[in-house]
């Protein structure tokens, strides 16, 4: 087993989520829907899975890949730019073993949907010959950016089209499970070639708890399926066990610099919390605000790392050291005392968002199939 799979069974195994169980988020809408989306393949002559390119397997619905894995399938790994990209070279790699089609995509980025639009014009090159119509299929979990593609092709074909019709955009929500409805968009003439939008459906229940707190820690499954403070302390699991905050220290010293020159700034909080309104507000963008918050969150965890001399291969210490760190966070997000409960959980939901931003660094969580690792 490798190293990073150990650390799956060990950070599943910890005390924190114990009683936790399967994770079961199954909404009604998706029972329906998941039969309307294996009708739609069954007609399809191209299917986009996007999935996300943090968990590029953990993100992928089981239940349909044998229907998929006979159909032309491009697999989107959407979200590149949360994805560490040192790591996504080597996920290609894997999926070109596979003989199986692969890009990495930002669906916000015109230039990224483009280059997927020409892959997916050239896999259909064979059937533009033979069919006057065309019919392309949109498929993946919760939130990993189904919608937000949709718009920007459409975006893309109304340029290459002006004289087309108007088309409805597809709904984008923060939420998963947004889209609960299957709609068709019209991208090109001679031949028609129309994209399906689909809700995104996961299996009925997850079996394995790291594959449903990734899921969940990338925003497939509701945060109150899990519990944030479960994830909080899953994803701080994860980043000590791969000694993360240790390539932080470069913020942790220059903090201590700024202390000693006088030269540090007091920060406006924008979470929208029951912070004091007495204390001094500073005229800055919302985006610097939350950059110097990341940073003083990537201090906070280095300094608790560093101080606390943890061997994280002990199961006892490292949660010792998550707790340590959930305490300190407090400080750093400015949390006034408060019931225990209250403050972890607002702390969580603080750490979590940063994540999902990008803010504490770009990562795979997911593990490297060893066939495509070098042997050593």
């Amino acid at each position: 087993m490798s190293g990073w799979a150990k650390l799956g069974k060990r950070v599943s195994e910890m005390g924190f989520n114990s009683g936790g169980g399967i994770v079961n988020w199954f909404p009604g809408h998706m029972a329906a829907a998941t039969r309307a989306i294996r009708d739609r393949l069954k007609l399809a002559d191209l299917v986009i899975e996007v999935r996300d390119a943090r968990i590029p397997l953990s993100s992928a619905n089981e239940d349909l890949q044998n229907v998929l894995a006979s159909k032309r399938r491009i697999i989107a790994l959407n979200k590149k730019d949360l994805a560490n990209p040192n790591i996504m070279h080597k996920w290609a790699r894997h999926f070109d073993l596979l003989k199986q089609d692969c890009l990495s995509i930002n669906a916000h980025s015109r230039s990224s949907v483009s280059q997927l639009l020409a892959l997916v014009e050239l896999k259909l090159k064979e059937a533009i010959s033979r069919e006057p119509t065309l019919l392309v299929l949109v498929v993946g979990v919760p939130n990993v950016g189904k919608s937000a593609l949709i718009n920007s092709i459409n975006r893309i074909a109304a340029s290459r089209f002006p004289a087309q019709e108007k088309t409805k955009r597809a709904v984008v929500g923060p939420l998963p499970g947004v889209t609960q409805d299957i709609a068709g968009y019209k991208i090109a003439n001679q031949p028609s070639i129309y994209v399906l939008d689909t809700p995104g459906v996961l299996v009925p229940s997850i079996p394995d708890i790291e594959t449903g707190l990734k899921l969940a820690l990338t925003g497939a499954v509701k945060d109150s399926v899990v519990g944030e403070e479960r994830l909080a302390q899953y994803l701080l699991a994860v980043l000590n066990i791969r000694k993360v905050p240790l390539h932080w220290d470069r913020l942790y010293n220059q903090k201590i610099k700024e202390s000693f020159d006088g030269s540090s700034d007091s920060k406006e909080n924008i979470f929208g919390d029951g912070l004091s309104r007495k204390r001094n507000r500073i005229n800055r963008s919302d985006v610097s605000y939350i950059e110097d918050l990341a940073e003083e969150v990537q201090r906070t965890l280095y300094a608790t790392f560093i101080e606390s001399a943890v061997d994280v291969e002990e199961e006892s210490e490292l949660e010792s050291l998550i707790d340590r760190q959930l305490t300190a966070l407090q400080t750093s997000f400015r949390i006034p005392p408060k019931a225990s409960d209250e403050a972890r959980t607002m702390v969580s939901k603080k750490l979590l968002t940063l994540f999902r931003m990008g803010k504490l660094g770009p990562f795979v969580l997911d593990d490297l199939p060893d066939s495509c690792k070098p042997i050593t």
